[in-house]
């Protein structure tokens, strides 16, 4: 029976779903035809949403700003915050400016100066050119949030506008750090983007408007003043009236916010004299290279206040900033939750940011994959590749193809295309989506990827509407939605032959420290119950999965558990430098048939070896010995395995111990991340030829070799779990918890996915656990829902605004029940020729995820200190890029931050601090490998939690209450010893207690009577008591990553 005819599409297309209105097939699958009325659609042939009181729209983008660039629509006066330091638009960390500039206009040309207001002359930026690179790296790399809280930095210079008319002045700073020195007497000539506030010459005088510019009585912030001699070209004598730079305050005679429209006196020139050797800056440029910044609130921490007496010497601002000045992850995610989660996130408008991952929200599907499915790292993707390179914002995809989805949204249709197979264009075998345009009355299409004209097979013929839309296109999902499934055909198989339902094959260590431990005994008792929840498709009865057992230490033994047996039958293969599969008949069963055979096993296995003093293991040999078995089987398939020790025996694969905590700082830590020995890799990829996925249990009391190890997990799709110095009593829980959602969980086998996209961009990099043979296919034996695929972008061509890009993911996959099937992700982005646009759709957590994946990767070549100053590099110029071509005038000392990557410095410092890239005197070399490894295949809201941990007061909220209670910022400062904190990461949940908690609550939560008898066994999820509800809370958080 052909195996893809027999489970029907699921859920059936055509028939009422969740959220989705029912589909009527009108010319396939023999259903009547639609009724739904033909809605026009926009740009790229997708469907206009309807939802709630949204207006029509189309899968066309919202119309390019052409407003100012900063990257927020709640702008600010220039050179003001919009609350506090923070603004809406531009964030800036330090004292505000209180300058009034004109920002520049959407179109304006970068790097130009700025334009002329009314019949004023152009001029130049006021506060010298903008830091470079290089400093902004200085100023991130000091960046110390979680400590001590430092003094408010002194103010900066004078803060007003400059006037209509203002006199260009001359002279040197020495030792400023801010210019080159020059010989005495001579000066470079300063524009109005390179002088000093207070700088006097008297060569020349301001006009004499200018005098009537006076301090106001309170005074706006002043320079720092400094003790010492008379620089060459200073006059301290008589009031500060020449400002070449700013003014002390308006004209008293103009009302306040009275704009100047003209000089008013005479216009002196702009500029000195040209000065030998000196080369003149470019108004908003970077101009020279200046001296590190010594803190962040000040511009020049060593300028003197002119026009008055010299005073005591202040001492310098320390080089930290005040966590409290740092935009909050808490505030941002809570602002998010509030404007973006009470309303579903509709897929219709191309190049839309999503709500970010910490916001639950539903998504309605119009054309585009859902966010679940694919994030980028930014929606309006740079039209040339010279704009990226300026920007340096990485363009890349997490891709989560078979990511698994809350029950109020439907599970992506099947289409069922029969013999013919899925529609797809002749030259770039792009999938038939929602953005393929049908011409020439719908007998011929344009694919949207490569621009060729396909013919339209007959039996997919239908007739144009009057807007050129096909009349069955939301009959279609293929032409309406963003997501959807095919169902294969005998030509995307192996062999050309259907594939056969997939197999599970658990081999358990049966060494002297598994035995100790009492991991066998547990094992064999949970798999017991655990054997009736394998994964099934639909509502299938019973699941296709058939399933095998192995024992090993230094031999393997197999089991015959035939359900035609009394009893099972061990044999025993002891030559495991030769491996094969002893038998074929009765190794891989039918659960429910076997069932007694199966269960008199798993009560033998734990008395046979209870006696056994065998410490050696071996571990290739027990993968090869599973891989050769699926082999026999003609099928793919999972193995289980659970080891416990580094394996030492005389195999294949053996190893030896090079734990050196000594390499690390150095440059052969790289060493310590890297495979022992080729073998592994090898036999990788003979598992991923196979469909073979391993999913690796560890138990170690020592080191294991995780980097090692882990190669074939990695390389295959499968996952590794490590739990150290393992005892029954304390990590039971978190075992037998993380094994029945592994055994549980959905997988698609013998995987292969390719990203398509439209010209001008291509795919260059791929994160994650897979295997690539070429450059454009990735590889999987296993793929579950938890895994995801990072892609990078790159240009090979000019992007047009107006058509966009677009991304298109197929996957190929056998399900459960053993279906081959693709599943198909598209997703329409805008371009953009403005940096103000690209820096405006950004989004920060895919980012992190990105640079995360991609630091990680790079400890395995390059020393782990080249790799942070990689990281912290590119993030200051992301944002030397912004400040110099997009935010208002500041000063050098303020950090300025786009308003969609104002978290970015805090996350990338977390990403810095992780124990992969700074690891503690505690942290093992096996921790790093596994975290590294972990990280590699992690989502975006799990990277998100892991990097910075959710910090909940326990204490601080109502005792009855079982919600969660508002999230403090995770820093050593927020933590009270008064309180009880639970800090979790997706990993883990710590419960942080003071020492100074309430003795009631300690005896109602732990049941002891003072702090100091608490212990780490004490707390159990269903605790009774006041704070019972506390553990209650514990579980709540903990299910939603089961």
């Amino acid at each position: 029976m052909n195996v893809n005819q027999s489970v029907p599409p699921v859920p059936p297309f055509g028939q009422p779903q969740p959220i989705y209105p029912g589909y009527h097939q009108s010319s396939y699958g023999g259903q009547s035809g639609s009724t739904a009325p033909a809605i026009p659609y926009g740009a790229y042939n997708g469907p206009v949403p309807g939802y709630q009181q949204t207006p029509p729209q189309g899968m066309s983008r919202a119309p390019p700003s052409s407003g100012a660039p900063p990257a927020s629509t709640a702008q600010a006066p220039c050179g003001q915050a919009a609350y506090g330091q923070f603004g809406q638009g531009d964030v800036q960390n330090g004292p505000s400016s209180t300058v009034q500039m004109q920002r520049l206009p959407g179109s304006q040309p970068f790097g130009s100066p700025l334009a002329p207001v009314g019949n004023q002359p152009a001029v130049l930026q006021p506060y010298g050119p903008p830091p470079t690179s290089a400093q902004v790296a200085t100023q991130l790399s000091g960046m110390q949030i979680s400590g001590a809280v430092a003094p408010a930095p002194p103010s900066s210079g004078l803060g007003f506008g400059p006037p209509t008319s203002l006199a260009s002045a001359s002279g040197s700073f020495p030792n400023s750090g801010l210019y080159g020195s020059y010989p005495q007497g001579q000066a470079p000539p300063l524009s109005q983007a390179q002088g000093h506030p207070g700088i006097q010459t008297p060569q020349r005088s301001a006009p004499s408007q200018a005098s009537s510019f006076t301090p106001p009585a309170s005074g706006g912030p002043r320079l720092p003043s400094m003790t010492g001699p008379l620089l060459p070209g200073q006059s301290f004598g008589g009031p500060a009236v020449s400002q070449p730079n700013h003014v002390s305050s308006p004209p008293q005679a103009l009302p306040p916010g009275t704009q100047m429209t003209g000089p008013l006196g005479p216009l002196p020139p702009m500029h000195s004299p040209q000065q030998p050797g000196y080369q003149p800056q470019q108004n908003g440029s970077f101009g020279p290279a200046r001296g590190p910044q010594s803190n962040y609130g000040s511009p020049y921490p060593a300028a003197p206040t002119f026009g008055s007496q010299p005073g005591p010497p202040q001492p310098l601002p320390p080089k930290r900033l005040d966590p409290d000045a740092i935009p909050s992850p808490i505030q941002v995610i809570e602002d998010d939750r509030n404007n973006r989660g009470t309303e579903p996130f509709v897929t219709g408008v191309r190049g839309q940011v999503p709500p970010l991952v910490t916001t639950n929200f539903l998504v309605k599907d119009q054309g585009n994959a859902s966010p679940r499915y694919i994030r980028c790292t930014s929606y309006n993707i740079p039209c040339t590749s010279d704009m990226a390179k300026q920007a340096q914002v990485p363009l890349a995809a997490v891709i989560k193809p078979l990511a698994r989805l809350p029950p109020e949204e439907a599970s992506p249709y099947v289409v069922d295309h029969g013999e013919s197979g899925p529609l797809r264009c002749n030259r770039c075998k792009a999938y038939m989506c929602p953005f393929m345009q049908f011409i020439e009355g719908g007998r011929r299409f344009q694919c949207c990827f490569c621009s060729c004209i396909n013919d339209v097979p007959p039996q997919y013929f239908q007739h144009l509407d009057h807007t050129g839309k096909r009349v069955d296109a939301y009959d279609r999902p293929e032409l309406s939605l963003g997501s959807y499934e095919f169902l294969a055909t005998v030509d995307y198989c192996k062999n050309n032959k259907f594939p056969s339902p997939p197999a599970f094959i658990f081999m358990i260590d049966v060494s002297y420290n598994a035995i100790r431990t009492g991991l066998v005994r547990l094992l064999c008792e949970e798999l017991k119950s655990l054997l009736d929840f394998l994964p099934r498709e639909g509502g299938a009865e019973e699941s296709a999965i058939r399933v095998g057992f192995v024992t090993y230490n230094k031999v393997l033994h197999f089991y015959n558990v035939k359900s035609s047996l009394a009893q099972p039958q061990m044999m025993v293969v002891s030559d495991v430098a030769d491996m094969f599969v002893p038998l074929l008949d009765g190794f891989l069963v039918n659960v429910n048939e076997s069932r007694a055979v199966i269960t008199s096993l798993l009560d033998q296995i734990p008395e046979m070896f209870a006696d056994t003093r065998e410490t050696e293991t071996v571990f290739v040999p027990v993968i090869q010995a599973g891989m050769e078995a699926l082999k026999a089987a003609e099928c793919a398939g999972k193995l289980f395995l659970f080891h416990t020790s580094l394996p030492i025996a005389e195999a294949p694969g053996k190893l030896k111990n090079r734990d050196d905590r000594k390499l690390i700082n150095t440059d052969k830590e790289k060493t310590l991340f890297q495979p022992q020995t080729g073998a592994y890799q090898t036999l990788a990829k003979e598992c991923v030829a196979q469909g073979c996925c391993v999913d690796l249990f560890l138990f170690p009391n020592q080191y294991v070799d995780v980097a090692t190890l882990s190669v074939v997990p990695q390389l295959t799709g499968g996952s590794v779990y490590k739990y150290a110095s393992f005892q029954v009593e304390n990590d039971q829980e978190r075992f037998l918890s993380d094994l029945r959602r592994d055994v549980q969980k959905v997988v698609g086998f013998d995987a292969v996915m390719r990203v398509r996209t439209s010209t001008g961009i291509r795919a260059v990099d791929f994160f994650g656990a897979f295997y690539m043979s070429n450059t454009t296919d990735v590889e999987l034996a296993g793929l579950d829902g938890d895994k995801t695929v990072t892609v990078e972008f790159k240009h090979d061509d000019r992007l047009n605004e107006e058509s966009g890009a677009l991304l298109q993911c197929a996957l190929l996959y056998t399900s459960c029940a053993g279906q081959r099937r693709l599943r198909i992700h598209n997703l329409a982005l805008n371009c953009c020729t403005q940096l103000a646009d690209l820096y405006r759709n950004c989004e920060t957590d895919t980012l992190i995820n990105y640079m995360a994946k991609f630091a990680y990767r790079g400890v395995l070549n390059s020393p782990v200190k080249a790799v942070r100053d990689t990281l912290i590099t590119q993030c200051a110029q992301i944002l030397a890029c912004y400040r110099k071509n997009c935010a208002s005038p500041s000063s050098a000392g303020q950090l300025i931050l786009p308003e969609c990557m104002k978290l970015l410095p805090v996350y990338l410092n977390c990403v810095l601090k992780s124990d992969v890239l700074q690891p503690g005197a505690e942290v093992t070399t096996d921790d790093r490998a596994y975290v590294r490894q972990l990280v590699t295949s992690m989502d975006v809201a799990e990277t998100n939690v892991f990097f910075y941990p959710r910090l909940l007061p326990l204490t601080k909220s109502p005792v009855e209450s079982t919600t969660e209670p508002p999230a403090v910022r995770a820093s050593e400062e927020r933590l009270s010893n008064g309180d009880i904190y639970l800090l979790e990461n997706g990993l883990n949940l710590f419960l942080w207690v003071g020492a100074s908690v309430q003795q009631g609550v300690v005896q109602s939560l732990f049941s002891v009577s003072s702090f100091s008898q608490i212990t780490s066994g004490l707390v159990r999820a269903g605790s009774q008591g006041e704070y019972g509800c506390r553990s209650i809370l514990c579980e709540t958080i903990g299910s939603q990553y089961s």
